[in-house]
């Protein structure tokens, strides 16, 4: 694992204590959980905008093109 990098962040007090019940009710209000909680949050959405992409790229391609190449890609996998 690489360095982790550190950021300085500014949020509104409203959301700082609202997120900080919310670590407290899950049981994660230890050291460390705020760094988890933003890296979670900013993968999730990273994920999230890169599905939309994805998908306005393939808008166009008809439903059998991209099974065929699923199934493509998972018998490569499966014999790598």
């Amino acid at each position: 694992m690489s360095a982790p990098a550190r950021w300085n962040l500014t949020i509104s007090r409203r959301t700082d204590n609202a997120l900080h019940r919310l670590l407290a009710r899950e049981g994660r209000a230890r050291r460390g959980a705020l760094s988890r909680f933003v890296e979670e949050a900013v993968q999730a959405r990273i994920f999230e905008v890169e599905a939309e992409q994805a998908k306005a790229r393939n808008a166009g391609v008809p439903p059998e093109a991209i099974e065929a190449a699923v199934d493509e890609a998972l018998e490569w996998a499966r014999h790598t």
